[in-house]
């Protein structure tokens, strides 16, 4: 656990450097959170995350950035375990308030379902239920045409290598803040 809260607080220190954070960034799951292709695992495993993957979810809990996952895997109900197996799922959960209520809304946010093309629907489907917009979004993928295609939406999108890890959300984080910054010019 020492290594989660070392990385949480790192997380939340790179945050506190930017002026600007997104409302709601948004995850892939396979080779972005966990190591793995959930197609090929059973939901009798046990599932890891990627070293870094818990304390950048933390982080974004506590500083009040609400998360999402779009993921095109085509065994939702694996992947649903193992977010529960690795006891993550309510860190999916987007809080908004709509315009015409005064109360807030708690929605899981878990769009897992697949589909030939990049994750645009899985965005769309997401924008709708949150009203958050595209551009203040922050998305992770390891599948570059995700990203191309995300991207022509207007979500700032981060390609991952090794999963998500504290370089990639510098990475986004950066990214997102430029992308604030070219909208006000």
């Amino acid at each position: 656990m020492e290594d989660v809260e070392k990385v949480k607080a790192e997380a939340v220190q790179m945050m506190g450097v930017f002026h600007v954070l997104p409302r709601l960034v948004v995850f892939d799951l396979d080779y972005t959170l966990w190591p793995f292709y959930c197609e090929c695992r059973s939901k009798r495993d046990t599932p890891s995350l990627y070293p870094h993957s818990r304390g950048i979810l933390s982080a974004l809990r506590d500083k009040g950035i609400d998360a999402a996952i779009a993921s095109k895997s085509p065994t939702p109900d694996i992947a649903t375990v193992f977010l529960q197996k690795l006891r993550i799922t309510s860190m999916f959960v987007a809080r908004f308030t709509q315009l015409h209520f005064i109360n807030h809304q708690i929605i899981k946010i878990k769009e897992i379902f697949y589909t030939w093309t990049p994750k645009t629907e899985h965005f769309q489907k997401i924008h709708s239920r949150t009203g958050v917009p595209y551009n203040s979004m922050l998305f992770f993928d390891d599948d570059n045409n995700n990203i191309k295609g995300v991207s022509k939406l207007g979500v700032t999108s981060i390609l991952v290598n090794n999963g998500v890890n504290l370089g990639a959300f510098r990475e986004g984080l950066t990214k997102f803040s430029q992308n604030k910054q070219k909208k006000r010019k």
